[in-house]
């Protein structure tokens, strides 16, 4: 597979990664399958998808677990990136960016994933209690002590700057801006698809100018995109799609013309190209420093989503799916 280096620290990783969210949290939790799931991941190792990414809040934690059964086996294969910033209450999710905080869950993290050091730690969301450079300053204190090689930052917050009609990622990009004054920022991950392409506007622009890489998040419209999905069809309770404005029957019955444009632009190369593929193709194609990281638990999917670095659109083809229509129905 093609290998892209992204930020400052030159991070050197697969083209497509691979978001392990989904093997332990929000998406069916209920029918898990732990043994498929690390068949999943090492399928991905296999391709070359070398970018797992994942977090300490997943599950919690199971899906860190589930990484270190792999990583124990096959850590030289894989840039682990996961996260910290954000605790599971029993009904809600709480920031907490305290640099006592960050240390210990760092320490914990890598107990987990049964490695000596993480590639990309992530602050997946600032706590407003906590001025953001001193939890940087914690997570750049990590990289100093080898527990860490590089630092990211997970844009957050980009749909309640929405409803305060903000511009979209305005507040990642202040953020940023902050605590690049601390430590170097080496990547952001923050959701980019041809169904959510506000990125393009500011962000992504942002990212590119300065060298940082950009981990292109639900690059498949957490599954919208690749034509699979049917309207009216519903979600397990613990899906989170099922309380998803986007994903009522109404509203991806009124979308589907995104797929058509997707399955069309799909059958110029051929019976075995899918949707997804061109979907991802599309978001590989928006800079040499963009790595989308799908989401999925099955083997099948890893190696459809993997394909797609190799699939090169036109020029032509490219600027078709950009011009697809824009998706209906809030995105919060």
């Amino acid at each position: 597979m093609e290998r892209r280096t992204i930020g400052a620290a030159a991070l050197t990783v697969g083209a497509v990664g691979l978001g392990c969210m989904p093997m332990s949290w929000a998406y069916s939790a209920s029918r898990q399958r732990g043994d498929a799931s690390l068949r999943a991941v090492h399928r991905a190792l296999d391709l070359g998808c070398s970018l797992l990414d994942t977090a300490d809040m997943y599950g919690p934690f199971t899906n860190e677990l589930l990484l270190g059964r792999v990583l124990r086996e096959r850590r030289p294969d894989a840039f682990v990136s996961t996260k910290v910033g954000l605790l599971v209450g029993d009904q809600h999710v709480v920031a907490n960016g305290r640099p006592g905080y960050v240390r210990r869950a760092c320490d914990a993290s890598l107990r987990r994933l049964q490695t000596d050091v993480i590639d990309l730690y992530q602050l997946h969301r600032a706590d407003p209690e906590i001025p953001v450079e001193e939890t940087w300053g914690a997570m750049a204190d990590l990289v100093r002590a080898g527990k860490v090689r590089a630092l990211g930052l997970s844009a957050v917050g980009a749909r309640s700057a929405r409803r305060s009609g903000a511009k979209l990622h305005d507040a990642t990009i202040r953020q940023l801006a902050r605590v690049q004054q601390v430590f170097p920022v080496s990547a952001v991950e923050a959701e980019l698809s041809v169904w959510s392409p506000d990125a393009l506007e500011s962000l992504l622009p942002w990212c590119a100018a300065r060298g940082i890489g950009f981990l292109a998040a639900m690059p498949l419209g957490s599954g919208f995109l690749t034509g699979t999905l049917t309207p009216g069809e519903g979600f397990e309770p613990d899906d989170l799609r099922a309380r998803h404005p986007r994903f009522t029957a109404e509203m991806m019955a009124a979308n589907q013309p995104i797929v058509v444009g997707l399955r069309r632009v799909a059958a110029r190369y051929g019976e075995a190209v899918t949707p997804a593929q061109v979907a991802l193709a599309w978001v590989l194609a928006q800079g040499r420093h963009v790595v989308p990281v799908p989401g999925t638990k099955q083997e099948h999917w890893v190696e459809e989503n993997a394909a797609a670095a190799g699939l090169r659109l036109t020029p032509a083809d490219l600027a078709e799916v950009g011009a697809l229509p824009r998706a209906l129905g809030s995105w919060e």
